[in-house]
């Protein structure tokens, strides 16, 4: 970083990114989200897995009066973490692998123009792509993701839940493909993909789109200034938290779809006949249920997840072209 706080005496770009910082980087914003934030995952697993649709404060009471309240909240961290480390590696690094392609096809440099991270206009590590773009690369890299961490997360859900008493992950797998095979391992794939293909499409056009409003006005409020690394972090973070919360709201249904296939595959079947027995037992109310909790931690772990995510790619890039600068 420069003298000034700001990351404009650097020229990088993220095409001189390797695939393993983005990975690592993926890794570390995922782990650090999952951690902090499962107590509210574990709480939405509960609020929605019940066929009468369970209040928020009434579930967290009973967790606090069991025997061992904080390893309750925090039930199901391993495969949370497993699932939310991994998943958000595979899914940056396949973003990235995505993205560079486009940009660079458009004859655009990536990172580059007014906005640039050189310049200091920009918080941004990742290239600058169109609307449909953006929307298209998010849903393709986070249904690819998903899909490979699928087992993991029907394991996870499966462990939060108190229909199920798994006393390690070991045996929850196991159990699941003695009772239903291999498949049952993949339980809800269809509701997670249609939840996640517009949920990652949308969240990458706001918080673009966001990230862009914001840094326009902050550059207007100090013009001639590098963006400093503090206004950086602090626009990706707002602009994270805003995304995930539209994004979660449009989606929400397919979530708690998604919710009940895992956990009862036998009784809701597929997606439709879900919808239908949701509805027809509990209303319409059922679809939206764990929304405040989905919206508080997707907010929240998006925010951090994408903050430490563009944060390290942007010192790795500025320590790498210090070095190739030394080399010169």
């Amino acid at each position: 970083m420069s003298d000034n706080g700001g990351y404009a005496t650097v020229k990088t770009t993220s095409t001189s990114s390797k695939t393993t910082f983005h990975f690592a980087a993926g890794l570390c914003s995922g782990l650090t989200s999952s951690i902090l934030l499962q107590p509210a995952d574990l709480l939405k697993t509960r609020v929605q897995q019940s066929q009468k649709t369970a209040a928020l404060l009434p579930t967290l009471k009973t967790i606090l009066a069991s025997p061992h309240p904080i390893r309750s909240l925090w039930r199901g961290t391993l495969p949370s973490a497993l699932r939310t480390g991994f998943g958000s590696a595979l899914y940056f690094t396949t973003l990235n692998a995505l993205r560079q392609p486009l940009a660079q096809s458009k004859n655009l440099p990536v990172s580059s123009g007014e906005n640039s991270p050189q310049n200091g206009k920009s918080s941004s590590a990742l290239p600058k792509l169109s609307n449909w773009a953006n929307l298209g690369t998010g849903a393709v890299a986070r249904v690819a993701a998903g899909f490979v961490m699928m087992p993991v997360t029907v394991i996870k859900v499966r462990y939060e839940s108190d229909y199920y008493a798994y006393r390690s992950l070991y045996s929850a797998g196991r159990d699941i493909v003695r009772t239903e095979g291999f498949r049952g391992l993949f339980s809800g794939f269809g509701a997670t993909a249609a939840r996640d293909a517009p949920y990652a499409g949308l969240y990458v056009l706001f918080y673009e789109q966001l990230k862009r409003r914001l840094a326009g006005i902050n550059q207007s409020e100090n013009i001639d200034q590098p963006l400093k690394s503090s206004s950086s972090s602090s626009i990706n973070f707002v602009s994270g938290g805003l995304a995930a919360g539209l994004a979660t709201t449009i989606t929400n249904p397919f979530d708690a779809v998604k919710t009940r296939l895992q956990l009862m595959p036998g009784k809701y079947g597929n997606m439709m006949r879900a919808v239908r027995l949701m509805v027809q037992e509990d209303g319409m109310r059922s679809l939206f249920g764990g929304l405040g909790l989905r919206i508080t931690r997707k907010a929240l772990s998006s925010a951090l997840a994408w903050t430490v995510y563009e944060e390290l790619i942007l010192r790795a890039e500025v320590h790498r072209g210090e070095k190739d600068h030394a080399h010169a």
